[in-house]
């Protein structure tokens, strides 16, 4: 399956679609698409940046892992991390690549290929971060051990993982999304756009069966076409994440679309995006 999602991101580059795309004009000139993109990215989830702040990345080797557009390695960077990058798609390392050398930003390794055998050497990191990566891996108990490989022994993994225990997860697409699909399939009106994807997504695969949440939970995270996708609560973690142990854990950002939930005051409790720290298990370290 890892080609499909290859296949998938390289088409779609994380986070493009949210501005209307890579317009022909900024083929040529980055510098302006990335302007656009981080502008559009970190006002709307303003959370990231706070999160970013409390983390100590000065003087630590930070692999991250997925890349999007370098929007995160930028501010890692920044924040003085020594840097290094691993993407499955050739398309996020270049961009990521036009970043770094467009702003003058240091960084060590920039890598194509995949988290379930990364190109790196054991013990070469004290930090690894990954926003909203890992929940694409279908083979995460592999990818987390691989994790553990590089991270040195008092080393930390954070990710932030799409939230079970969420709003969107819970109403937005549990229910209300559930129900408007199977309205626009009783009426056989076309909406256009991505609804009109996920009618042929249902015709092709069956409305229940694409109905069942195992399914539509791929479809309602990253766009109807998206291969793969998993919701995190902390037993999930401690489960797929066997070579670690949590270390902390917080919810952030309201966001359940249709609905206008952003404004509500509870995404320490049903945000859409959770973030966990986790360190090495000293069992597994010893068996390295």
């Amino acid at each position: 399956m890892e080609e499909e999602i290859r296949n998938f991101w390289q088409s779609h580059p994380c986070g493009e679609n949210l501005i209307g795309g890579l317009k022909e004009e900024e083929r040529n000139d980055y510098e302006a698409f990335f302007k656009r993109y981080d502008n559009f990215r970190y006002t709307k989830e303003k959370h990231i940046l706070r999160c970013l702040d409390k983390i100590d990345f000065k003087d630590k080797r930070v692999l991250e892992i997925g890349l999007g557009q370098g929007a995160d390695a930028e501010q890692i960077i920044r924040r003085g991390g020594i840097w290094s990058g691993v993407d499955l798609t050739e398309e996020s390392v270049n961009r990521v690549h036009a970043r770094l050398t467009l702003r003058n930003l240091p960084f060590e390794k920039l890598k194509q290929g995949s988290a379930l055998e990364l190109p790196f050497e054991d013990n070469s990191f004290d930090l690894v971060f990954s926003h909203g990566v890992l929940h694409h891996i279908p083979e995460i108990e592999h990818a987390q051990s691989e994790i553990a490989r590089v991270l040195r022994p008092d080393g930390e993994l954070i990710a932030m993982l799409y939230a079970k225990r969420s709003l969107n997860y819970l109403i937005a697409i549990g229910v209300v999304r559930r129900l408007g699909l199977i309205g626009l399939s009783l009426t056989k009106s076309d909406p256009g756009g991505i609804y009109s994807q996920h009618l042929k997504n249902a015709r092709s695969k069956g409305l229940l069966n694409y109905l069942r949440m195992k399914n539509f939970i791929h479809v309602n995270t990253d766009g109807p076409l998206n291969p793969y996708s998993k919701v995190y609560d902390l037993a999930e973690v401690k489960k797929d994440f066997a070579d670690f142990s949590i270390l902390k854990s917080y919810k952030c950002f309201m966001h359940a679309p249709p609905l206008p939930v952003g404004w509500l005051p509870f995404e320490r409790h049903l945000g859409w995006h959770l973030w966990v720290h986790l360190g090495p298990c000293k069992n597994t370290q010893h068996q390295k």
